[in-house]
């Protein structure tokens, strides 16, 4: 089972896109000594992997993806990465996965275009520890899914939410956690889900959500600044104006209000005649960690650390080269979401490498390496050099 679990996992390990294009791979003699010199195993094939995945329960390979965090905050290491010292940042969001034009299976979600066309999509519903340095790692997952037999209203994103925020509690359950969402999650239902988990949240704020809420701050947008930042970056000029509230009482809780007013403005070389106007760009946040003069830049910056999810998260694994989209086993749906868990163990794995000493000070050395180059360097090592460094083909003379 372990050689197993692990020939799937490193089909999104080496960033193959497919299980086909792995067994490519598989029928080189070098890249399987080179495989089971690194592992310590053999390399099945993939469709023996892909068998065995539809048996495998779901929820227990979810649960090794889990306990795999859970050895991460043992060792501590994820703890100068805290909001003020003490809160993780847990990022909230759902994404496609697949989509068909007839059913999948019974849990399908469906929607139907204007034109009538029905589609059938499955969705998930992601819990993930997001950093300043660009780490995005899954801590949990729930699938968005319609219930066996006769139901009267597709499963949404916020009835999952519910469901993950208990899987979050029960396998962390001493974990300060401070949830980042985005407009969709200001409602007194998640409000109440985050204080009965003593969990704290920064939620962006849209113009239509808490009219309660909206009507207090409306003078308060007026004021003037109680913090002001100002920053270079990349030939850019950036301000920052915050401002805040705290105390806005919402049906039984108190809310605070955060507010950032960014300004950027690109540096124009001497003798060019055109300007470039700034860009003014607003962020609004509920949250119930109380803002001051003192902590509010930190908890703006760390509630913009939502989009880490979208960029470094979905992005990432939908457009580079983890396939997050493909259909890996469309025959099964235990299968497609066991594949789902181990591109997310995988995904986990490479962000440590890609982000360690070792691959940062490589790509230092070289101004224009990127990571996905080096992966295609490290698959044609294992294809053109056999264990010990010996190449496959001696040259002659």
């Amino acid at each position: 089972m372990e050689e197993l679990l692990m020939g799937g996992t490193s089909m999104f390990l080496f960033r193959q896109g497919s299980r086909n294009s792995l067994n490519i791979k598989r029928f080189d003699r070098t890249f399987l000594a080179n495989y089971e010199y690194c592992f310590g195993m053999r390399l099945p094939h993939q469709d023996t992997v892909a068998d065995v995945l539809t048996q495998v329960d779901p929820d227990s390979l979810e649960s090794v993806k889990m306990n795999l965090m859970s050895r991460l905050f043992e060792q501590k290491w994820l703890r100068p990465y805290r909001l003020l010292g003490h809160y993780y940042l847990v990022a909230v969001d759902a994404t496609g996965v697949v989509s068909f034009d007839k059913p999948h299976c019974e849990h399908c979600l469906t929607k139907k275009s204007k034109s009538g066309k029905v589609t059938y999509f499955h969705y998930v519903l992601e819990a993930k520890l997001v950093t300043p340095s660009g780490h995005c790692l899954s801590l949990a997952s729930e699938w968005v899914e319609n219930p066996s037999g006769d139901f009267n209203k597709q499963d949404c994103e916020l009835k999952a939410f519910a469901r993950l925020a208990d899987k979050l509690k029960k396998q962390y359950p001493r974990l300060p956690v401070c949830i980042l969402a985005d407009g969709l999650y200001p409602n007194n239902t998640v409000f109440d889900i985050c204080q009965s988990n003593d969990w704290k949240y920064i939620l962006v704020l849209q113009d239509t959500m808490l009219k309660s809420v909206q009507e207090e701050v409306d003078l308060i947008r007026l004021r003037k600044p109680v913090a002001e930042n100002y920053r270079v970056k990349s030939g850019v000029r950036i301000s920052s104006k915050y401002r805040f509230q705290t105390a806005i009482p919402y049906k039984k809780h108190h809310l605070h209000w955060m507010q950032c007013v960014e300004t950027k403005t690109k540096d124009v070389p001497s003798g060019v005649k055109n300007m470039v106007e700034p860009v003014t760009s607003t962020f609004e946040y509920v949250t119930n960690i109380e803002p001051d003069r003192e902590n509010v830049i930190s908890l703006t910056a760390g509630g913009r650390l939502r989009w880490k999810i979208e960029n470094e998260g979905f992005n990432t694994q939908k457009c580079g080269d983890y396939e997050l989209e493909h259909k890996y086993c469309r025959n099964s749906y235990s299968g497609m979401k066991n594949y789902y868990t181990l591109l997310q163990i995988a995904h986990l794995i490479n962000q440590l490498v890609e982000k360690s000493k070792f691959v940062t000070t490589l790509r230092k050395e070289h101004s224009k390496q990127t990571i996905r180059e080096i992966w295609r360097c490290l698959i044609a090592y294992m294809l053109c050099v056999r264990p010990g460094g010996t190449p496959k083909v001696q040259p002659s003379g």
